[in-house]
């Protein structure tokens, strides 16, 4: 491209693309990777996608406010407008400098994202852009603003405008169109504008004052009162339909002091502290809540262990099974929707999928048990931070009026991922120990990503509406964060800064010898500029780094696990804090969790021993067991209980016939058949020592425990049978992908590539071609910049490839591959040989070589291609 062309202002979108260099066209294609999924052809597709409906509404939507404010005021503005109207539309006659400060970059922005293309002088919002946000009857403008003089008079007839002219004191003209023209001069006249309003009386200035910040459209009468009567003479007020009544733009404008916008918000709202307390502090608490969330996990995935709720034919967990979860885990359901997603999301949990599907641990939880807590956490934490199932929605309704239902469809939310991270990110810019102001991270979140439509429309400056789902999710981001020990009181812990990969706060002594605030509702100073901007999403080594860093700073906060208990005579044993896993599983089985907090109290009951006797122990393991591991003497009544039930237990054996029971003392089978409470079990003796039932072994077990007797299953070969917490595994599982927002952001390697790939492209269509043999005047042999691919004949083709090998000169060829797909090329020839051109292609910026019946013609480069 000659430098003149190069000076010239670009005529379309494609031509102010094409003049951008490789480090812009990099920028646009990461804030808008829908643009190269899949990678155009050329720079004019690549403009073509840009201005396409859903590329532009994806745009527009990550806009910050202030940025989609300025392509409101361009949408309103004249087609073409300067940077000095846009300032105007913005600032207002008193140009207020913190706009004026703030958009160059607004305006750098809406360009570098190719939403505006042109020369500040010349500064034009892309078509759909302009469709999707200048005001119309049917889609009010956000700005507020109706029509121009010219759209609401567009149907008007001429007399009847002429009669406006007269009434505002113009002189009449000959045609419509000049006459509209000298009655928005009049309007956009501040001077006299100010005289015409002066005129009138006091209330049509009040009917102007109701519709100057919008809508705009009013109702009248057929035969309206005197005050609406002077506005409608004086075309103050235009008809739009039968008693309808629309206030035109310029007037507007003029009651605005020339603002677009009732309130810009060229900056953004500060995050503001709500209390501090000192970084130890935070740490600890969220190491404390860390504990606590792996704990409550592995209580959740042992309750599954040997097989979980039913799956509902639908997916997902009953009402019930998760008020039953909840009563387990001792927290509020909405609480066991979060750890049972949670432990769904990090794959440890999943379906069994066998005919009457049940829920039950993966292979992978094993695995998990396996890892040092501290890397355990580290997993759950980062599957919550990018996992896209929201929790928060179980409960509601879907798009079909069905409930929401935890582990079932429909729960994926592709923006939480994204929320959860600038959460995060927002609570790192704080000083550190420091807790937010919940509605000032709101309304930060909402100044970033402002909703659009309707809501917007009706809404005052810088409200939202609190049931919007970017603004729940932050709520729920806010919570769950301070469950999975990510914050501690509020504030963001040094292994949850890790986690989003924010740099560590530094601790100066003077701070940590400071200490807490009075109170929690102190005040700390505003930041305005701590927070860290909007950032693309960490690649998966990067996230994997995080967490392990995550981990790192975690592991030092956690106790050591402990290996004793202390044993109490009320058949209690208390663990002053976290156990060594070997002896945590095993005291869980032998005894029922009483209460949780610092100190687990667990309590030894019959059940309970008698279940660690069904799991393979024997009396005297579990004697030795008790004091290999108590701190105080064994308490003389656990012996009792223990020996007791060891003694009566496996007496009774319960084998399949459809069951049987066997004993070696008869008199306890007498003594059951004369108990009443066996009478469900229909038993009948077949010997002095076997009675058989029609219930199946496993009712038959749990009848007999339930009237006091302690049988042991059996084998068809007479072994007792062993149960093991961890018998019940479903098959190896993948956890769920998250459901991803649009398309990924783009790497370099592939940015590099895709820019490489769309520049040979437009080379290749726009290089002028010289006219070829018989093509007439225009070269049509040759082709025009964008047209057909070149047909020539296979001698021409040939003897023009030899040709261009020993010039080094560089040819335009047509070329359709072995799947039929016609492309064009520019390529450099090299050799040709065996019917086969080896050739630098430009388009794919590599050597390649072609077969020559594939090519369908050639034409070579005019020679001031460039």
């Amino acid at each position: 491209m000659s430098t003149e062309e190069k000076s010239a202002a670009p005529r379309s979108l494609a031509e102010a693309l094409r003049v951008r260099d490789d480090v812009s066209l990099a920028a646009l294609l990461r804030s808008r990777p829908d643009l190269i999924t899949p990678v155009p052809t050329d720079l004019t597709q690549l403009a073509t996608r840009a201005g396409t409906r859903a590329s532009v509404v994806r745009a527009l939507e990550r806009l910050d406010r202030f940025t989609l404010q300025t392509a409101e005021a361009l949408a309103v503005a004249p087609d073409p407008a300067s940077y000095g109207e846009l300032l105007a539309l913005m600032g207002g006659d008193e140009e207020d400098p913190a706009v004026a400060a703030a958009l160059p970059r607004a305006a750098a922005l809406l360009r570098e994202q190719a939403l505006v293309w042109g020369a500040d002088d010349r500064l034009r919002l892309v078509r759909t852009a302009r469709e999707l946000l200048a005001p119309s009857p049917q889609h009010p403008s956000p700005t507020g603003l109706g029509p121009t003089v010219r759209e609401a008079t567009a149907g008007m007839s001429p007399g009847r405008i002429q009669e406006i002219l007269g009434a505002v004191g113009l002189t009449s003209t000959h045609d419509s169109v000049s006459a509209v023209s000298a009655l928005g001069a009049l309007f956009a006249d501040r001077r006299r504008m100010a005289a015409l309003l002066a005129e009138l009386p006091e209330e049509s200035r009040e009917v102007l004052d109701r519709l100057v910040w919008g809508p705009p459209y009013g109702q009248v009468t057929h035969d309206p009162a005197a005050h609406l009567r002077a506005l409608l003479d004086r075309g103050l007020l235009l008809p739009t339909a039968p008693g309808t009544v629309v206030l035109p733009r310029e007037v507007a404008l003029h009651l605005r002091a020339g603002r677009a916008h009732r309130a810009p918000e060229p900056v953004p709202p500060p995050v503001e502290a709500a209390a501090t307390h000192r970084p130890q502090v935070v740490d600890a608490t969220a190491a404390g809540q860390a504990l606590a969330a792996l704990a409550t996990v592995d209580e959740l995935l042992k309750e599954w262990d040997e097989g979980g709720p039913t799956v509902l034919r639908a997916g997902g967990l009953s009402v019930r099974d998760l008020k039953r979860t909840a009563v387990a885990l001792d927290v509020p359901e909405p609480v066991a929707a979060f750890w049972v997603e949670l432990a769904y999301g990090a794959g440890l949990i999943a379906s069994d999928g066998e005919a009457e599907e049940r829920y039950a641990a993966t292979p992978a939880y094993d695995e998990w048990r396996e890892l040092p807590p501290a890397e355990r956490w580290a997993r759950l934490a980062g599957t919550w931070l990018t996992a896209t199932r929201t929790p928060g929605v179980v409960g509601g309704r879907d798009a079909k009026d069905r409930t929401l239902s935890a582990l079932g469809p429909n729960l994926d939310r592709s923006a939480a991922p994204e929320v959860r991270h600038r959460v995060l990110a927002l609570l790192a810019g704080l000083p550190e120990g420091a807790s937010p102001v919940e509605e000032s991270l709101l309304a930060r979140l909402r100044w970033e990503r402002p909703l659009r439509g309707p809501q917007r429309e009706q809404r005052e400056p810088g409200k939202a509406r609190d049931d919007d789902l970017r603004s729940r999710i932050a709520r729920w981001t806010l919570s769950e964060a301070e469950l999975l020990g990510v914050t501690g009181r509020g504030a963001l812990a040094a292994p949850g800064r890790a986690l989003i990969g924010a740099p560590e706060a530094s601790r100066p002594a003077a701070q940590e010898e400071t200490g807490e605030p009075a109170g929690p509702g102190d005040k700390l100073p505003v930041h305005h500029h701590r927070t860290p901007p909007v950032t693309a999403p960490p690649t998966p080594a990067e996230r994997a780094a995080a967490t392990a860093t995550a981990a790192r700073l975690l592991a030092p906060l956690f106790p050591e696990p402990l290996d004793h208990v202390l044993l109490q005579a009320d058949l209690t044993a208390v663990a002053p804090g976290p156990l060594e896993r070997e002896l945590g599983d095993v005291l869980g089985v032998l005894a029922d969790v009483e209460s949780k907090g610092g100190a687990t109290v667990y309590r030894f009951t019959p059940g309970s021993v008698r279940r660690a006797l069904d799991a393979g122990r024997s009396a005297a393991d579990l004697h030795a067991f008790l004091a290999r591991h108590s701190r105080t003497p064994v308490p003389q009544p656990l012996t009792y209980l223990i020996d007791d039930v060891a003694r009566r237990h496996g007496r009774l054996r319960v084998g399949a016939a459809s069951a049987y029971v066997r004993c070696d003392d008869d008199a306890t089978l007498d003594e059951i058949l004369a108990d009443k409470r066996a009478a469900g079990l229909s038993l009948r003796r077949l010997a002095p020592t076997v009675l058989a039932a029609q219930a199946d072994p496993a009712a038959l077990l749990d009848g007999l425990r339930a009237i006091g007797f302690a049988p042991a299953a059996e084998s068809a070969a007479g072994d007792v049978l062993i149960a093991r917490a961890d018998s019940h595994r479903t098959p190896p599982r993948a956890a769920p992908e998250p459901v991803p927002d649009g398309p990924p952001a783009p790497d370099d390697t592939l940015l590099a590539a895709a820019i490489r790939a769309v520049r040979a492209g437009d080379l290749a269509s726009t290089t002028p071609r010289k006219p070829g043999p018989g093509s007439g005047e225009d070269g049509g042999g040759g082709g025009a910049p964008g047209g057909t691919l070149p047909r020539t004949g296979a001698a021409e083709t040939l003897a023009t490839m030899q040709a261009a090998v020993l010039t080094g000169e560089a040819l335009w060829i047509g070329y359709v591959n072995a799947e039929g797909a016609a492309s064009q090329r520019v390529i450099a020839p090299i050799r040709v040989e065996g019917g086969f051109v080896t050739a630098y292609d430009h388009t794919a910026d590599e050597v390649r070589t072609y077969p020559l019946h594939r090519i369908t013609g050639v034409a070579e480069l005019a020679d001031d291609a460039g």
